[in-house]
């Protein structure tokens, strides 16, 4: 589910930049809902409800991140996690089965190094840590930890603004499987409809994270739409073209900043 990162960063390309640039202090608190359905490469198809509760705090120049979603899914037991990134371990006949619990604890620190004062467009560097917290035993997750560097472009074009990200993972090994690290990137773009009614479109990508699995390819098309000054309400469908993507999705978010 890759698709939430990039919304989240389309979210705060559209609404924040221009406040943290002038070093004005936000603090957003969201939750969202996220169903998502694919086979991963199994025999099967797995079933994935995804429930991110979002904690986000932005100074100056600076944006901090916590996630700490809740996971419920339905499937063959060799597809475990939710989010980024579902792994399909190696192996056949693995038993059908349905678990849920707090899933993989996520924090993220991001530096604008160039904004679009200084620069001709702007430039987001920084890390992302996934926790091994979710439950390894019931698939929820891998029981390690994983790091990404990331950085994130944007450029704003009149009503458009297109982005792209550009990222390194180092995953954590569970036992008996070698995960491959990988590079992954995204590219789209928002258009700002009315003042309150953003669109935009975004296409990621990841390399294969086992030996001869597939990679991650998917577009996401999302509409965002502020309510008052403080909520926002995002909404969004999802298209996969891979194995390692769902075959399809949609989800929504709620956000209240102050």
């Amino acid at each position: 589910m890759a698709h939430i990162a990039r919304i989240a960063l389309a979210a705060w390309l559209i609404t924040t930049a221009s406040s943290i640039a002038l070093g004005a202090g936000l603090t957003t608190l969201s939750i969202g809902a996220d169903h998502s359905s694919g086979n991963y490469g199994a025999s099967e198809r797995t079933e994935i409800f995804y429930v991110p509760v979002t904690a986000k705090h932005e100074t100056s120049r600076w944006t901090l991140k916590l996630v700490v979603p809740y996971i419920r899914i339905t499937g063959p037991s060799n597809v475990i996690g939710a989010a980024d990134p579902v792994v399909t371990l190696p192996g056949a006949g693995a038993v059908r089965r349905t678990e849920s619990g707090i899933g993989d604890v996520v924090a993220s620190a991001f530096h604008n190094v160039l904004n679009e004062r200084d620069a001709s467009f702007g430039l987001d560097i920084g890390t992302k840590i996934k926790f091994g917290t979710a439950d390894d035993s019931r698939g929820l997750g891998t029981g390690k930890n994983d790091f990404s560097l990331q950085a994130d472009f944007f450029k704003a074009i009149g009503a458009f603004t297109p982005f792209g990200t550009l990222g390194y993972r180092r995953y954590g090994d569970p036992a008996g499987v070698d995960l491959r690290n990988v590079v992954y990137g995204t590219i789209g773009s928002s258009y700002r409809m009315s003042q309150p009614t953003t669109v935009g479109l975004a296409y990621d990508w990841r390399d294969r994270i086992v030996q001869g699995g597939a990679r991650v390819s998917e577009l996401t098309a999302y509409i965002s739409r502020k309510l008052s000054s403080d909520w926002k309400l995002q909404v969004y469908a999802v298209k996969g073209f891979t194995n390692g993507s769902p075959d399809f999705g949609a989800g929504s978010s709620l956000a209240y900043s102050f």
